[in-house]
């Protein structure tokens, strides 16, 4: 069994100087590409179960089938809860097999933020559960604002919530199909002298290639999540395929092709980020 917590891997990540990929999960072809990816380069990954793939998918089944996957992984899986904006929502990814999961407290008021996930991580810790929290806002691409992570509410944070990681608004954006985020890499710098803690940027796939390989080499950004550009080539490959097979309606013919696609991207992906070769 390869299946790790947030922390193991972070920390890991951080004190060798790379960072992991948190890969978001819709189905099971993402899901099995991102670990056969992982095996094939031998560098660990998290697959994550945002809000959306839970809506579709009931967590108690996301958590067999993530820790199926990792079971079956050579190579360090940490299976983790994304954006969970409750604490029933975290303690049912506790209860079903997660191995971290995610409080996002983002839009609350930093000392009910800070209140919130701190209940949530004495109950996570008793599970070696790992939890990670946010602090700031990370806004939408044509959507709601950012709204950047201000210094001092991350020092109380990182003193106070007993999170394990901490995701930052620094110019990232979810959901950006082009890479043109303007990272404030001063602002990651101040954010690295008033706390130790792993850093986390949601929006990855919305930074330029060069520069997350720069944070993860050179600051403590030990997770990147990344989600916009594996949907994009996940659609184009389906309609593709489907071009190519106008008269097949087997679900499987027409999904399977996804499989190898997502890996060679993810294998890119994770590469660039992980460990120096």
């Amino acid at each position: 069994m390869t299946v790790k917590t947030l922390k193991e891997v972070l920390n890991k990540a951080n004190k060798k100087k790379y960072a992991v990929a948190g890969l978001v999960v819709l189905g099971w072809e993402d899901a099995l590409a991102y670990t056969q990816a992982a095996d094939e380069t031998g560098i660990p990954i998290i697959l994550q179960a945002g809000p959306g793939c839970r809506k579709y998918t009931p967590v108690s089944i996301l958590g067999k089938m993530f820790r199926y996957l990792a079971d079956q992984t050579k190579t360090p899986v940490v299976c983790h809860i994304d954006h969970g904006y409750s604490v029933r929502e975290c303690l049912e990814g506790i209860d079903n097999g997660f191995t971290s999961v995610m409080f996002d407290g983002s839009k609350l008021p930093i000392k009910q933020n800070i209140k919130i996930t701190s209940s949530i991580v004495k109950i996570a810790h008793k599970s070696n559960v790992s939890v990670e929290g946010e602090v700031g806002f990370v806004g939408y691409n044509e959507g709601k604002m950012s709204i950047g992570s201000k210094i001092e509410e991350v020092e109380l944070f990182a003193k106070e919530s007993g999170a394990d990681a901490i995701a930052i608004s620094v110019g990232n954006k979810h959901l950006q199909t082009t890479k043109i985020a303007k990272i404030d890499f001063d602002k990651i710098s101040a954010i690295e002298k008033i706390t130790h803690s792993p850093l986390v940027l949601h929006g990855g796939s919305g930074i330029p290639s060069i520069i997350r390989k720069k944070l993860a080499r050179n600051y403590n950004v030990a997770k990147f999540n990344i989600g916009t550009e594996l949907r994009m080539l996940f659609g184009n490959t389906v309609r593709k395929n489907i071009l190519r097979n106008k008269k097949s309606y087997d679900r499987i013919e027409l999904l399977k092709p996804t499989i190898k696609e997502m890996t060679k991207l993810t294998k890119k992906i994770i590469f660039n980020i992980g460990p120096a070769i």
